[in-house]
């Protein structure tokens, strides 16, 4: 048996907010969209990987959800001008990432980081 993909399901009354969020800054793509259910991803092909923590490292709170970019600044002033507030960073990480806190529509605290 094989793990095809791991998808994370976020419970909301309000489906249409996840498009500024995770549609309009951080640019993935509707993949999928039931009205009840809406899906957004990428076609480009991404490591598995569920993490399980007692903390976020550096003494922050476990975020639900990490995200990786390849332009930490450019997501940074992304979520900023979308009016998103940043509660922990842009920091760089003793273990080699550079990354910053923000909550989704949701009240789901998101680790966007970068690797340096």
């Amino acid at each position: 048996m094989t793990v095809r993909r791991i998808i994370a399901n976020i419970d909301t009354r309000d489906i249409a907010a996840a498009r500024a969020f995770y549609g309009d800054v951080l640019g993935l793509d509707l993949l999928m969209d039931h009205g009840w259910i809406a899906t957004y991803g990428s076609g480009a092909t991404m490591a598995v990987q569920l993490s399980f923590a007692e903390q976020g490292g550096s003494g922050t709170p476990t975020p639900d959800l990490s995200i990786e970019v390849d332009d930490i600044d450019a997501a940074l002033e992304g979520m900023e001008a979308a009016g998103f507030r940043i509660e922990y960073g842009p920091v760089d990480e003793p273990w080699g990432v550079r990354r910053f806190y923000v909550r989704d529509p949701f009240g789901k605290l998101v680790n966007i980081l970068a690797h340096r």
